[in-house]
């Protein structure tokens, strides 16, 4: 008689491990055929008018770029709590913790030195996505509180906040529309390149992936978050203030998604907008696993999806393919991804009774 056991695999080198999202991007393109076929449209020619939207021309490119920014923020941020174990849903919500902090401050801080606005709309803006991820953290740590649901639940909680304001206190005077008065312009985000939206916010992006790297590989810290991530009880054990871990964890990763947005802000609407996130930061859940909780994955999987969402206009326009088509690709992403982290990690073994 025969039967089957699931048995743990030995450890991929890392060279293999960066090939695993490759090779998930690569079985989504071709398994997303289906569904664009079904829709009706030409395979080939989608495909052509889907990479020709996002990187045919100079302003496509360009345009893919500043999609690509917050989706970084948001993936880095969920992939660095989710490497300690801090199980991170609410990037959505200190997204808009983010923008609303730097939109009072863009707004309210008049007597600011102009030099000193946009520096202090960023720290501001970061620290209070921070403080938004430490509410959760807190409450896992001291009151056992699954993360999972706190930190989405948090995600509506900010958004309602969020709507009271713009209906409220933050609404442009003689207006009717849940929107705050423009930011000072001190406050905004320069654009560096011209008859562009390229703005400051996508280097500080890729500065983000360098920096989360060098503390995953290089610090202390960076041990200790993926020591509490591996088992956290015998992370403490080991003398490893856990409880601080987490904490700092995330911190950080609420800080990254609430840079994502305050570049929303700052440089794409230049006011507070109760749509001003499309769902980056649940975006940023998918993104994260795609990239495999690798920093520089994130960087190449948030571009992926940039180039899809961004390509998907041309798609629908040239071939009356659905721009929705988008979503189920990036979808089938996240399905494929675990997939194949699935069948990395572990293996079908027939055992002989």
């Amino acid at each position: 008689m025969i039967s089957f056991r699931i048995v743990k695999r030995e450890p991929l080198p890392g060279w293999a491990k960066l090939l695993i999202p490759l090779a998930a991007i690569f079985a989504t393109m071709i398994l997303s055929a289906i569904p664009i076929m079904i829709a009706g449209g030409n395979l080939w020619k989608s495909y052509f008018y889907l990479f020709k939207g996002a990187l045919g021309t100079r302003f496509n490119f360009l345009e893919t770029c500043v999609k690509a920014s917050p989706l970084i923020f948001t993936g880095l941020a969920v992939a660095f709590a989710f490497r300690a174990r801090f199980w991170n849903i609410g990037a959505e919500g200190q997204l808009l913790a983010g923008a609303l902090m730097a939109a009072w401050i863009g707004i309210y801080f008049t007597w600011v030195p102009p030099l000193l606005m946009l520096p202090l709309v960023m720290v501001a803006g970061f620290l209070a996505g921070g403080a938004w991820a430490a509410l959760p953290a807190i409450l896992k740590t001291k009151l056992k509180v699954d993360d999972v649901v706190s930190t989405l639940l948090l995600n509506y909680v900010m958004l309602h906040i969020m709507g009271a304001l713009l209906f409220g206190p933050l609404q442009q005077p003689a207006s009717s529309w849940p929107r705050s008065s423009e930011i000072m312009e001190a406050a905004k985000y320069p654009m560096l390149i011209f008859r562009s939206r390229f703005h400051l916010g996508i280097p500080l992006a890729i500065i983000a992936v360098a920096v989360i790297w060098f503390i995953n590989k290089k610090t202390v810290f960076g041990y200790q978050s993926r020591a509490v991530g591996v088992n956290i009880k015998a992370a403490h054990f080991g003398g490893i203030n856990t409880t601080s871990v987490i904490l700092k964890t995330a911190i950080i990763s609420g800080g990254l998604a609430g840079m994502a947005g305050v570049g929303e802000l700052c440089a794409i609407q230049q006011r507070l907008i109760l749509d001003i996130s499309p769902g980056y930061g649940y975006a940023g859940i998918v993104i994260a696993m795609l990239g495999n909780l690798h920093p520089v994955g994130v960087l190449l999987s948030a571009f992926f999806f940039s180039v899809i969402i961004v390509g998907a206009q041309t798609m629908s326009r040239m071939t009356g393919v659905p721009s929705y088509i988008a979503e189920v690709i990036q979808g089938m992403a996240l399905m494929i991804m675990l997939v194949f982290l699935l069948l990395t990690e572990y293996r079908i073994k027939a055992v002989r009774k």
